[in-house]
């Protein structure tokens, strides 16, 4: 789970890890896959992703598992490692990217992810996580999962937790995203921190030694009249004599009220006229309006995944996420869920400033798409680009609308007054403005907070688009420095949304880092444009201009 912003100390408890996610498995389906309407920047070469049906995806994803096993072996994997199929991109030319997850003995391999791509005729390449062979001398534990429980609500106490209880048993592993792989266990400690945001806190131990090996955290933070986004068109369902806020035209999302709770699913919301919202803020624990911006975000992002990149749901299977509001008492932060696969939102201070604007919607739901295709990791560089990713699909989200009420911009957090001072959250042109974040690659990138080592990633996303130097868009002036000094020519928004998306769904691994984010966007504008295009060039200098290359 992740959060929109930083968070503080936490309270927490100890539960086990969901392995569900990890060993997606599906049953055989026939379909035929469908174009769609053309997104805006369609490329004109083949490297652009077929919107597949849903029947179409689950046929795919059956016949690649079904050759698994000489995927595997043509590969180089060992006698004891297997493929599960977790995700399939077909490009427009007929490549296949297929994303696996391994297992071990029988033990899932954390860091063992890795893509295949077989172009139609062609040759396979594979992308992986980690390049070390995976083996270890015996799968059996030395160290009780005990001791490793107890190690991580250690781990949760040091990281500010007043208070930790014991839950089910941890999980063995092999981790292998770092340095020799090695058997371990992997221990999920859970319940709330200290501003009330959910906890999931993934800690790795050693299963020979026991020493603590990594911890990470996976909990992602960040005709209705809305408060953001003026009077807008709602997807509702009529049930007897009452409205549901239910779009059954976008996957089935549906729209909850917490009422003030942090657990449940919450109630649904209805109507009598289907008339919802007043536009205002309201402190009032039922009041639609936060629920009308909350539903309003969900659309625009699944349409804006659908005409721009022809991805069906966050899942690209055809089934919506749901939204939850009212989350808690004056609680200043919203954030996405793989458990639940929900979006949920506080209401922020007094109870009055609920964080529902857009682009939080569109930045919080990408954690999802994010989630099931590269699974980027939520610490070190991986964790920040991981929420750059967000930060820019929440953009492209915000233009996508074309709101008068809420005009795209490439600024994070604009609306919701989350400083108290009318000031964004995050700034794309030039990060650092925010006080925390940086504006260019160094090498202690990866011991800052992901909200912030995001900065160098965003900066790049916004150099592709519109270049180096001072511009106005939409009535917003940036300016946008270079590392080097360079003037960057930027190619587009569309152009530049759709070099990140294929490079986060076929290139991108759950380790890859920003030096390898260079070479997944130069792949994915090498298959889009060509390698010897203005926007193959145009990426080379953007990464240059944040001081990667």
């Amino acid at each position: 789970m992740t959060p929109l912003y930083a968070r503080r100390r936490t309270a927490l408890a100890a539960a086990t890890a969901v392995v569900a996610g990890a060993l997606l498995t599906t049953g055989l389906a026939t379909g035929t896959a469908t174009a769609g309407s053309a997104p805006a920047g369609t490329p004109a070469l083949g490297g652009a992703p077929v919107l597949l049906s849903a029947a179409a995806r689950t046929s795919l994803i059956q016949e690649q598992q079904a050759t698994a096993a000489d995927t595997a072996e043509a590969i180089g994997l060992g006698a004891r490692e297997k493929l599960i199929v977790k995700d399939v991109v077909r490009d427009v030319d007929g490549t296949v990217h297929t994303r696996y997850e391994r297992t071990y003995a029988g033990l899932p391999v954390l860091g063992g992810d890795l893509v295949v791509h077989q172009p139609e005729g062609g040759a396979r390449t594979v992308t992986k996580a980690v390049r070390t062979a995976v083996a270890v001398p015996s799968v059996t534990p030395k160290v009780g999962a005990a001791k490793a429980e107890a190690q991580a609500l250690a781990a949760a106490g040091k990281a500010g937790a007043e208070r930790a209880e014991a839950g089910s048993a941890p999980r063995r592993v092999i981790w292998a995203a770092e340095g020799t792989p090695v058997l371990a266990y992997e221990t999920v400690v859970g319940g709330l921190q200290e501003d009330g945001t959910p906890n999931e806190l993934h800690v790795i131990t050693d299963a020979t030694t026991g020493e603590k090996l990594h911890e990470w955290q996976a909990v992602h933070t960040g005709t209705g009249r809305s408060l953001y986004s003026g009077t807008v068109t709602l997807g509702t369902y009529k049930s007897g004599s009452t409205y549901q806020l239910y779009d059954t035209a976008r996957g089935g999302h549906k729209t909850y009220n917490l009422a003030r709770s942090t657990s449940g699913t919450g109630t649904l919301f209805t109507d009598a006229d289907d008339t919802w919202g007043t536009g205002t803020a309201s402190s009032s624990s039922s009041d639609q309006t936060a629920a009308v911006d909350a539903a309003y975000g969900a659309q625009i992002t699944w349409d804006f995944y659908k005409n721009t990149f022809g991805r069906n749901g966050i899942r690209n299977d055809g089934k919506a996420a749901y939204s939850r509001v009212h989350y808690g008492s004056n609680y200043v932060n919203a954030f996405w869920q793989d458990s639940c696969f929900c979006m949920t939102y506080g209401d922020g201070t007094g109870n009055v400033n609920p964080l529902t604007s857009l682009d939080v919607a569109g930045h919080e739901m990408s954690h999802g798409v994010t989630s099931v295709t590269a699974g980027l990791r939520y610490s070190g560089e991986s964790g920040g680009l991981n929420e750059a990713t967000s930060d820019i699909f929440g953009t492209g989200a915000e233009f996508y609308a074309a709101n008068s009420a809420d005009a795209g911009d490439y600024l994070i957090g604009e609306k919701i007054d989350i400083n108290g001072d009318g000031s964004p959250l995050r700034y794309m042109d030039k990060p650092s403005k925010d006080g925390a974040s940086r504006d260019y690659w160094s090498s202690n990138l990866g011991s800052v907070d992901v909200h912030y080592s995001s900065g160098p990633a965003n900066h790049f996303f916004f150099l592709l688009s519109e270049g180096s130097g001072a511009r106005t868009v939409n009535g917003v002036s940036y300016n946008s420095p270079t590392y080097d000094g360079s003037t960057v020519t930027g190619i587009g928004r569309a152009k530049a949304l759709q070099i990140w998306y294929k490079a986060l769904t076929t290139y991108f691994t759950s380790t890859t880092n920003y030096k390898a984010a260079r070479t997944g966007t130069l792949s994915a504008a090498s298959a889009l444009y060509g390698s010897g295009s203005a926007e193959y060039k145009a990426v080379e200098a953007a990464w240059k201009a944040v001081n990667v290359s």
